[in-house]
C-alpha cells in the first residue's frame, strides 16, 4: 500500500466517524458505548489475526506494557474526550486534537531520536491556526459557558494520552511485536478498563433498541476502530508519529463537509479562509525536501 492510501484511507474514515458517532448518543452510557466499540473491534482484530495465522502470544512483560497502551490510547484518551465534549463544541474538540501534530512530533523526537525540521513546524502551526479559524465561532462561544476550563483541562488531558499511546504502539512494534495482535489485546484492554470505571462509577448499563444505533457501532468498529488504526499505525512507522498526525490537519474540514451534506452546517467566510490554511500547511509540511 502506497503512502497516499495510508494516509487518505483513515483520514476519510475518521472525518466520517463524526457524523456517525451522533447515532451512538442516547440511553446508552457513553463510557459503555466506547468499551462496546473497542471490545468488538478486538474481537474483530482476533479474528483476523488467527485467520492470518499470527501468534497472539505475548510474554507477561508485554502484556503489562499493551495493558498500559490500552488503558491509555483507549480509554482514559476517549474518556476524556467525551468527557470534555460535555461542555465544549466537538469543533473546540477537533481544534485541540490537532494539536496531536506537535505532541507526536515532539514524541518522536524523544522517543525514537525523529528529528523536527523548522519547514514542519511552521507547516503544522500554519495548519492548526486554520482550524482555529474553521471553529472560531465555537470557540468564541465557549468562553462564555460554565466549566469551559475543565473541560479544556479534560481535553488536552486526551490529546496528551492520545500521544502516549501512539508512542507506546509503536514503541512495541519496533521491538518485534505485531501490529494486529498488538491492537487486538490493547484494543480489549482499553474496552475492560472503560468497563471497569463504568463498574467502579456505578453506572448503569442500558440497551439502545435503535437500529441505527447498532449499525453505527459496527461502523465504529470495522472501519472507525480495526481499519483505520491498521492503517494509521503503520503510515506512522514509515514516516513517523508526526507527520501520520497531520490527518488532524484533513480530518476537521472533512467532518465539517459531512456536517454541510447531513446536518445543515453552512460554512462562512472565516471558516473557508481556514480550511485554505488548512491545506497550505498541509501541502507544506509532506512535500519532498528539496
Amino acid at each position: 500500500m502506497s503512502d497516499r492510501f495510508l494516509f487518505w484511507a483513515p483520514t476519510l474514515i475518521w472525518a466520517t466517524t463524526w457524523h456517525v458517532i451522533l447515532y451512538q448518543l442516547g440511553d446508552v452510557a457513553v463510557l459503555h458505548s466506547v468499551a462496546l466499540r473497542f471490545g468488538l473491534a478486538s474481537i474483530m482484530l482476533f479474528s483476523i489475526a488467527r485467520w492470518r495465522g499470527e501468534s497472539l502470544a505475548f510474554s507477561p512483560a508485554q502484556h503489562g506494557w499493551l495493558l498500559l497502551t490500552g488503558a491509555v490510547q483507549y480509554g482514559f484518551n476517549y474518556m476524556g474526550t467525551y468527557e470534555a465534549e460535555k461542555n465544549l463544541p466537538s469543533g473546540l474538540m477537533a481544534v485541540l486534537f490537532s494539536l496531536m501534530i506537535f505532541t507526536n512530533a515532539i514524541g518522536g523526537a524523544l522517543c525514537f531520536g525523529q528529528s523536527i525540521s523548522r519547514r514542519f513546524a511552521l507547516s503544522g502551526a500554519i495548519g492548526v491556526a486554520g482550524i482555529v479559524l474553521i471553529f472560531w465561532p465555537a470557540i468564541a462561544a465557549a468562553r462564555e459557558g460554565v466549566g469551559v476550563l475543565g473541560a479544556v483541562g479534560l481535553g488536552l488531558m486526551a490529546v496528551t494520552f492520545a500521544s502516549i499511546g501512539n508512542m507506546l504502539t509503536l514503541r512495541l512494534t519496533r521491538r518485534g511485536a505485531s501490529l494486529i495482535p498488538l491492537l487486538a489485546w490493547s484494543m480489549g484492554y482499553g474496552a475492560f478498563t472503560l468497563l471497569l470505571i463504568a463498574t467502579l462509577g456505578g453506572v448503569e448499563f442500558h440497551l439502545d433498541p435503535r437500529p441505527s444505533y447498532w449499525i453505527s457501532l459496527v461502523y465504529l468498529s470495522a472501519l472507525g476502530s480495526v481499519a483505520a488504526f491498521l492503517l494509521y499505525f503503520n503510515l506512522a512507522k514509515r514516516q513517523g508519529p508526526g507527520r501520520a498526525a497531520l490527518t488532524g490537519l484533513v480530518i476537521p474540514p472533512m467532518a465539517l463537509l459531512m456536517s454541510a451534506l447531513f446536518e445543515g452546517w453552512r460554512p462562512t467566510l472565516v471558516s473557508s479562509a481556514g480550511m485554505v490554511l488548512c491545506l497550505v500547511g498541509l501541502w507544506g509540511a509532506t512535500r519532498p525536501v528539496q
